[in-house]
């Protein structure tokens, strides 16, 4: 595997310098040699010239936050990131690699959760190169290399949970996203790191039941919440009707049997559980007629 090596090149502007005094110097020389007519001469001035020539292909800006890969004759011998003008062997290859923090949203993907169920699921991944000789060498193309694995990473934790969470302690895309977040996360680094490039960030952008069975889970929600909500006043009612009889027997206001406590029972538990307002009955006779 190649492994990143950092490489202190020249300053340019001291490269730049020297070159500009050296092309002064031999073109001085070489107008002498033509107004003497020394063919040797004149010959190794256009030589320098030429020299001079290549050695300005070893100039090079390296801007804040980007490296640049150096190559001899498809060899690796390092990498360049002081920012500034640069200069290195003129037959070195230098290749542009950002280390700028970047962030890429994978499409809606259409996958199963691990109830079968088709949901739609997209994620926001931030991301940089931390390691340009793995960047460049270990895989073809870096940046798509990210955007396929993530997109694979996605697919994968889609299927290991549930959209919903349908029993207490579940774990489920919808309700638990600091976890999922984090398992993403680690997903995608582990599919990444042979790239050179550390997971800033991942979390789940978009997730939502597929349009076929949308309405149908809207349903299924809607139930639930609707017994989940009855659960609640039926505890509460059955507390209310506990204190009520608690407090009628304790102060002596009226002494109930037990028919004339199943029938309170049933009727405070009836204008306490409706949804809706109750219409009082008097009855002017007793329960027993």
């Amino acid at each position: 595997m190649f492994r990143e090596t950092e490489r202190q090149v020249a300053s340019g502007f001291v490269a730049l310098f020297g070159l500009l005094i050296l092309h002064a110097a031999t073109t001085a020389w070489g107008i002498m040699a033509i107004a003497n007519e020394q063919v040797v001469a004149i010959i190794a001035a256009s030589v320098v010239w030429t020299v001079l020539f290549v050695f300005w292909a070893g100039l090079f800006i390296v801007n804040p936050n980007e490296a640049r890969v150096l190559q001899l004759f498809g060899s690796y011998t390092g990498t360049a990131k002081a920012p500034g003008l640069r200069w290195a062997n003129p037959f070195y290859t230098k290749h542009k690699i950002s280390l700028r923090v970047r962030n890429f949203e994978t499409g809606k993907l259409k996958v199963n959760d691990s109830n079968s169920n088709p949901i739609e699921i997209g994620c926001v991944v931030v991301w940089k190169v931390i390691d340009t000789a793995e960047a460049m060498f270990e895989v073809d193309d870096y940046v798509n290399y990210v955007h396929v694995q993530s997109e694979a990473a996605v697919r994968n934790l889609a299927t290991d949970y549930p959209y919903d969470a349908h029993e207490h302690g579940d774990v489920a895309l919808s309700s638990h996203t600091s976890q999922i977040s984090e398992q993403l996360k680690g997903e995608v680094q582990a599919r990444l790191e042979k790239a050179g490039v550390e997971v800033l960030e991942a979390r789940i952008s978009h997730l939502a039941y597929a349009p076929e069975i949308a309405h149908a889970m809207l349903q299924r929600q809607q139930a639930s919440a609707v017994v989940a909500a009855r659960t609640k006043i039926v505890e509460g009612a059955v507390g209310m009707v506990d204190l009520a009889l608690d407090y009628l027997s304790k102060k002596e206001i009226v002494e109930l049997d037990e028919e004339r406590k199943a029938a309170m029972v049933g009727n405070l538990l009836t204008v306490l559980c409706s949804d809706r307002g109750t219409q009082p009955v008097v009855n002017t006779g007793t329960i027993y007629q």
